[in-house]
């Protein structure tokens, strides 16, 4: 069957969902009753006789799928929209019918998505926003579905600007494309341990469902019978690694195969990606403020990095993590990221390589009083149990968390504090700080609108201020933590001229 769309409508004119939209939804009013169709006939067959439970688990099946059917038919019916010269409308429903618009000068984002079974049927599903929270969905229309041909075109039409007024040449096409090497990074991610945690909890969870439980549990104690308790905890911890790691590369190929980022005519950075579930997100470069190159530790030590956009409007998906719709590369070699980051923002890479300002020595000390403080905790604690209860168990405990906590914290704040910088590289100002997620910011010196200064009763005394760049896009506000107090302020007043001076102590005028 075709999916191809016929001539492009009029402008004004209203449209209607992909007729599809009845059948699918029938299908999966079935795949509902489907998932409990089983358990109900071993019930049925077991109570009533055969001639009736003949008749009762059809109806059982069918009654969801037309029920779907019904519903996917009325959908069709009631739904219409339209794309005019000033605005993008929606109108849905039967009893509460609902009108829904938006400016297209306020449009920031038409995001396409689409599932195996419509990317079988050449459909999509097509979320217009623009990129403001709001109760209720109110600043997103959300067309499920229409033919591909057709969210083409609405991306195209409703993300079509004009040329950039400073004159700057386009430079449209691929920007980065996938390389199956890049998979190598995926364990190394925080998710693999908590999909590791989550795998041995849904095998105790389904053993409940079942009955089995216990005979689990006394499985693996007769495994690991003859097993001194240490290797116990080792080898289970080694295997819900193991399951974690498979299921971060599973989720990672899901997620990025097919990845493409390329620049498109008209100033706009297209990001495609997904296995099962097709996913083609676009971020308007007018809107962009910057870039961020993040390096969670376990990543960061096999000297790779994934960039993330900083810009405004962008939308926050409600079925996918929460940093995949800013994520325009994900964890690549070092060199790689800051090659593609350096394209995004056509400066070839420059601004990630500038020298950073390194923050003054007592840094460093807050940074090791507040970790030996934190790794201090537990260690006296358990001390103090173990001589409360006599218990030397606890004692040996606590000697060996001090032997394996104090170390590593004196070498992650040591880390903490060589990570710290700032610095300015042309229209860009750049922040680089955190030790188990070192993040380096590069944001454009015009997105910035404010500055925070914050000291607090220790950073005086040491001479340090933490400065708080405000901007619209991405998170907010960036942090500069523990700088030194006059050169922060001489930082702050020469990346952004004019917005601090009015707030800054001059030094009182000699009399002559």
């Amino acid at each position: 069957m075709s999916t191809e769309q016929g001539p492009a409508p009029g402008p004004g004119e209203w449209q209607r969902l992909d007729w599809r939209v009845i059948p699918l939804s029938g299908l999966f009013g079935g795949g509902l009753s489907l998932g409990s169709f089983v358990p109900v006939a071993v019930v049925v067959m077991g109570k009533l006789p055969l001639w009736s439970a003949l008749l009762v688990l059809p109806a059982w099946f069918l009654l969801p799928v037309l029920g779907g059917a019904g519903i996917g038919y009325v959908r069709w019916r009631r739904t219409r929209y339209r794309v005019g010269p000033e605005r993008a409308e929606l109108h849905t429903g039967v009893l509460l019918v609902k009108r829904r618009s938006l400016a297209r000068e306020r449009i920031r984002s038409v995001d396409l998505t689409a599932h195996l079974l419509l990317r079988v049927l050449g459909l999509v599903k097509v979320r217009i926003g623009t990129g403001e929270q709001s109760a209720g969905g109110e600043s997103t229309l959300e067309l499920d579905p229409v033919t591909r041909a057709e969210g083409e075109r609405l991306r195209r039409e409703l993300l079509n600007r004009q040329e950039a007024a400073d004159g700057v040449p386009r430079q449209d096409g691929e920007l980065a494309v996938l390389r199956p090497a890049w998979v190598r990074y995926a364990p190394l991610s925080f998710v693999a341990p908590l999909l590791g945690g989550a795998a041995a909890g849904g095998v105790m969870q389904v053993s409940e469902w079942f009955g089995a439980q216990g005979e689990v549990i006394d499985w693996i104690g007769g495994l690991f019978r003859d097993t001194p308790l240490l290797w116990l905890v080792a080898a289970l911890a080694a295997a819900a690694l193991l399951a974690g790691a498979a299921g971060a590369l599973a989720v990672w190929v899901e997620m990025w195969w097919n990845y493409r980022l390329e620049r498109e005519p008209g100033g706009t950075l297209r990001l495609r990606r997904g296995l099962l579930t097709a996913r083609s997100l676009t971020i308007e470069e007018r809107r962009l403020r910057g870039v961020a190159l993040v390096e969670p530790l376990g990543i960061r030590l096999c000297r790779a990095a994934r960039v993330d956009a900083i810009a405004t409007g962008l939308v926050q998906g409600k079925d996918d993590e929460r940093d995949s719709h800013r994520t325009l590369l994900p964890a690549v070699p070092r060199p790689v990221a800051e090659t593609v980051a350096g394209r995004v923002l056509r400066d070839g890479g420059g601004a990630l390589r500038a020298p950073l300002t390194p923050h003054p020595r007592a840094a460093r000390g807050r940074r090791l009083r507040w970790a030996l403080t934190s790794a201090s905790v537990p260690v006296l604690g358990l001390a103090a149990t173990g001589a409360f209860l006599r218990l030397p168990e606890l004692l040996y405990a606590a000697l060996g968390s001090a032997l394996a906590l104090l170390p590593l914290a004196v070498l992650l704040a040591l880390d903490a504090y060589r990570n710290l910088g700032h610095g300015i590289d042309g229209p860009h100002l750049l922040a680089r700080s955190g030790t188990v997620r070192r993040s380096t910011v590069v944001l454009q010196r015009g997105g910035v609108i404010g500055w925070t200064v914050k000291q607090s009763y220790f950073q005086r005394r040491s001479g340090l201020l933490t400065l708080t760049a405000t901007t619209a896009a991405g998170d907010g506000a960036y942090e500069i933590p523990d700088a030194d107090e006059t050169e922060g302020l001489r930082f702050a007043a020469d990346a952004v001229p004019g917005l601090l001076e009015p707030f800054l102590q001059k030094p009182p005028s000699r009399a002559i």
